[in-house]
């Protein structure tokens, strides 16, 4: 071997090296998932859904993912966060349906109020049922998971019945609520909810439809003393993936990804958080100056009745949207049912 083959002999050998340590060096580097939401770092839903479940997927990965959270809006507005996760401006989003009315009809349903009646079972039956319809009403985003947390009625003078309703200014959680109290004679004001406070000391509002916790975290309970002690409607919640960020994964990370977004973890986060949310009750109940009101079964009838005609305008959607109401419907209740979470 004379000496420029030696020189090339030698310098592919070490070219070669090279190559293979770069490629190794881009393998251990771990893929970023950036999950964007829009409440507080502090809130409730991070600490009891969201961080859990972060930390699990970094550890099954062997830390080949590794999740960042970006709280309070950071990344956009709340009523963004579906079209963030759909063009990539974050990699998964925690995401509010109802913030987009007559977007979504198929999902609306569970949004109907006096429909489900806790968020624990509610979570596991609206993921199960859902993932046979996320594939059409989704298709541009990657579906994860789907949960909901159950809210109760908070104002600020006296609510006990649907006539009550009449004349008051209301922010509603959703579109199916909104639809609620245009049927019931109240005016709806559309807010996030991180501007519901602001709203309801400014007098834009006299009621809203909330959690519990969330009425504490957002500081609504200094400003809404009066609360119907039922469950009323239901927060409905996506996490939206996006799909391009999904099929860059190898099969290995797919497969922890693939196991994170199951229905498993809908029970486990949504429940966790559901369970969360309807702790604040317990601590609204402690303090002075908030008046809880209990309704007998023939007033809980009252306000299902209430809501017929929100349930028919749903189903003209669905019709719409090329599904039959009926066996939507159906569907859920079913689900509902199995899991002791139907109203």
């Amino acid at each position: 071997m004379n000496f420029t083959n030696k020189t090339l002999f030698h310098s592919t050998i070490i070219c070669t090296a090279l190559l293979a340590h770069g490629s190794a060096s881009a393998q251990s580097k771990p893929i970023e998932l950036r999950f964007a939401h829009w409440v507080p770092a502090t809130h409730i839903l991070v600490k009891s859904a969201l961080e859990p479940w972060a930390k699990s997927v970094e550890t099954a990965s062997k830390g080949s993912i590794k999740v960042v959270l970006y709280p309070a809006q950071q990344l956009g507005k709340a009523v963004d966060h579906y079209d963030m996760a759909r063009t990539g401006v974050a990699d998964l989003a925690w995401v509010s349906p109802g913030y987009q009315p007559g977007r979504f009809p198929i999902f609306s349903v569970a949004d109907i109020p006096m429909l489900i009646n806790n968020g624990v079972g509610g979570s596991q039956a609206v993921d199960a049922w859902y993932r046979g319809y996320a594939d059409k009403e989704m298709k541009d985003i990657h579906f994860c998971l789907a949960h909901v947390h159950i809210g109760s009625i908070h104002s600020r003078k006296p609510v006990r019945s649907p006539a009550d309703l009449k004349g008051l200014k209301v922010r509603p959680s959703s579109g199916a609520v909104a639809q609620t109290m245009t049927v019931l004679g109240a005016t709806n004001v559309q807010l996030s909810a991180v501007d519901a406070r602001d709203a309801i000391d400014r007098g834009l509002a006299d009621m809203l439809t909330f959690p519990w916790s969330a009425l504490v975290n957002f500081g609504i309970d200094k400003a809404t003393k009066f609360h119907i002690d039922m469950p009323f409607n239901t927060g409905n919640f996506v996490w939206a993936m996006n799909k391009r960020w999904y099929s860059s994964l190898d099969a290995s990370q797919k497969a922890v990804i693939d196991s994170h977004c199951s229905n498993e973890w809908a029970l486990k986060a949504g429940g966790d958080y559901a369970k969360a949310e309807d702790a604040g009750r317990e601590q609204l109940l402690k303090n002075q100056g908030h008046t809880f009101t209990k309704l007998e079964a023939s007033e809980i009838d009252a306000w299902k009745k209430a809501v017929e005609p929100v349930v028919k305008a749903w189903a003209q959607d669905a019709q719409k949207a090329g599904e039959n109401p009926d066996e939507v419907l159906s569907k859920l209740k079913q689900e509902l049912s199995r899991r002791n979470s139907l109203y």
